[in-house]
């Protein structure tokens, strides 16, 4: 599928997506969610591709989030069933995410950060959730994701006055995992990309699975029981990889993942 509104680029194993609107501040609307999900189920679907990365064009903004003025003019505002950016509702994908976070990630911008699972932030990155604003709420996964980050009373305290954060106070908060000068941000983002594909590719899917559901359990208890019944773990176990990382071991060795 041939793009407009977002740029799709395969380094290897590892997959970067850049929101491609610069001139809004890669705000998304309707065209765009549907880009996004095309080009996650690609990255999902693709055996080679072990590793993503989301980050925005341009040196302002990662994503002012909901393209408002295209909303208020009358256009179409629907989007896939995968959520905002074919990304916030897409609970099965067991690839990593890392979201590069190049400036303003306002709103949906902020939701998609959240929705991936680390957050590298530019030193001009800020983040909010201002829905309430202009009336809105930040219901793709905003009002939910940030306090599980953070907690209740830190996120509450952003949520309700709908304050602005820096990338330093969002990493003193804790749901940003580092901050980097503007230039170096994507070469961090790779960095990090390539450390992880450095380790076994379903032992690395089996560890996020067990994270999100184990926190959905009731209890620790109940998490413990359960994992054995997540479909990536029972992926990892089945797996050749799983094979192999004992056996380079024991041959002193580097493991050749396949990824199955």
């Amino acid at each position: 599928m041939a793009y407009e509104f977002i740029k799709v680029d395969r380094e290897g194993p590892v997959t970067v997506i850049t929101l491609n609107r610069p001139d809004v501040m890669n705000a998304m609307h309707s065209p765009a969610h549907f880009e996004m999900d095309d080009a996650l189920n690609a990255f999902v679907a693709d055996p080679d591709q072990w590793v993503g990365i989301v980050t925005g064009a341009g040196d302002r903004a990662f994503s002012a989030g909901n393209d408002l003025k295209h909303q208020a003019t009358g256009g179409v505002m629907k989007s896939p069933p995968s959520g905002f950016a074919g990304l916030t509702s897409r609970f099965d994908l067991t690839k990593p995410l890392i979201a590069a976070v190049n400036g303003v990630a306002m709103g949906g911008g902020f939701e998609i950060a959240l929705a991936c699972d680390i957050i590298l932030a530019s030193e001009n990155a800020v983040f909010a959730l201002p829905e309430p604003r202009v009336g809105l709420a930040a219901l793709a996964g905003g009002l939910h994701r940030l306090p599980r980050a953070i907690g209740t009373k830190r996120a509450m305290g952003m949520i309700l006055t709908a304050r602005r954060v820096s990338a330093a106070e969002g990493k003193e908060l804790g749901f940003v995992h580092d901050v980097t000068a503007p230039q170096d941000l994507m070469d961090a983002a790779r960095a990090l990309a390539k450390s992880i594909c450095e380790l076994g590719p379903m032992s690395i899917r089996a560890s996020k699975e067990a994270v999100y559901k184990g926190l959905d359990e009731p209890s620790l208890e109940a998490a413990l029981r359960g994992q054995n019944k997540y479909p990536a773990i029972a992926a990892l176990y089945a797996s050749e990889d799983f094979k192999e990382g004992p056996l380079a071991f024991a041959q002193k060795r580097a493991p050749q993942w396949k990824g199955r």
